[in-house]
């Protein structure tokens, strides 16, 4: 499904301003979806962020998923939730935001595939293919044997992530992985459009 296909990451680490230019810029260079992820500030800020990021989407049919929070995916009506493994279980975050929204969990090892099977998701996050600088807590690294077993086990689609660049993107997509989420590679991009420009055209090969 080509919703997943380009997946970004907004950095908690930029201020507003640059992290609007970069989703703007990213939309521009062919993203399929954004997520917002805010591990530093608080709720109030998050919605504010988040809200800004949604007007920047606005008119581009371009989901807007929020990272953890269902609280702050239902007060500005996002269109989903990034839940890890240590936030709220996928059970209640469905009945929450109700059926037409998105819901995806990050997945970190094997069991935690095999237990999504059961859950109210719509896809999974596989983290962290490559060991990367941004996710310092990285349980297990599945590398491209690991991400391809999961491929092929999950009936969910996958969208991987941790560490993936120019030099490693051919080796993931050949897994037939449903997309790649990215975050340095497009965020700290001189040009957040050419960044995400040309792993659109490396996916096409």
């Amino acid at each position: 499904m080509d919703l997943y296909r380009l997946y970004l990451v907004t950095d908690d680490k930029q201020d507003l301003v640059t992290l609007k230019n970069v989703v703007k810029e990213a939309v521009a260079g062919g993203v399929t979806m954004v997520q917002v992820r805010e591990k530093q500030r608080d709720i109030r800020c998050f919605i504010e962020i988040a809200l800004a990021v949604k007007a920047v989407l606005k008119g581009s049919g371009i989901p807007l998923i929020i990272n953890d929070r269902v609280d702050v995916a239902l007060a500005i009506d996002a269109d989903g939730v990034h839940l890890g493994q240590s936030d709220m279980p996928a059970g209640i975050a469905r009945r929450l935001l109700g059926k037409d929204k998105l819901l995806g969990l990050s997945i970190e090892n094997e069991q935690q595939l095999i237990e999504a099977e059961s859950l109210p998701v719509d896809y999974l996050g596989l983290s962290a293919i490559f060991a990367t600088p941004t996710k310092t807590d990285i349980k297990k690294e599945w590398g491209i044997s690991g991400l391809a077993n999961a491929v092929a086990q999950s009936s969910f689609p996958i969208v991987a992530i941790g560490g993936i660049n120019d030099t490693n993107l051919e080796a993931v997509i050949a897994t037939d992985v449903a997309g790649v989420a990215l975050v340095s590679a497009i965020c700290d991009a001189k040009s957040p459009q050419d960044a995400a420009r040309r792993f659109r055209t490396l996916m096409r090969r």
